[in-house]
């Protein structure tokens, strides 16, 4: 008996498994996943301008209400509920942490008080 020829059609099996590896899942050093994308190329690639000035607006302190959302649009030129959901991703980035250690850390009790409180 001969063996048959593969078919020149099937997806090739060898060729989907580097696939699973670089999509980070295997790295135990990876970030979750399902935090976080903050648009970074490779899990240790550092934080991009526009994260390191969402973390600045968070070092500030701000005068009254609206002050921070105005800055929000004039500095970063995003709307308040997009900024807000980069920050609430920032937060679960190792590399955030690694970057800002004490504003990360604080806005995570911030949020953990809130959780606990609903």
């Amino acid at each position: 008996m001969t063996a048959a020829a593969p078919d020149p059609d099937a997806p090739d099996p060898d060729a989907s498994a580097p696939d699973a590896l670089d999509s980070g899942a295997s790295d135990p050093g990876a970030s979750d996943p399902g935090a976080s994308d903050s648009g970074a190329s490779a899990p240790d690639a550092a934080l991009s301008d526009q994260e390191r000035a969402v973390l600045a607006v968070e070092r500030q302190s701000w005068p009254g209400p609206g002050a921070k959302e105005r800055a929000i649009r004039e500095r970063l030129g995003m709307s308040p509920v997009r900024y807000f959901q980069l920050l609430n991703a920032l937060l679960d980035d190792r590399r955030a942490l690694e970057e800002d250690p004490v504003t990360v850390n604080r806005l995570r009790r911030v949020r953990e008080a809130r959780r606990d409180r609903r």
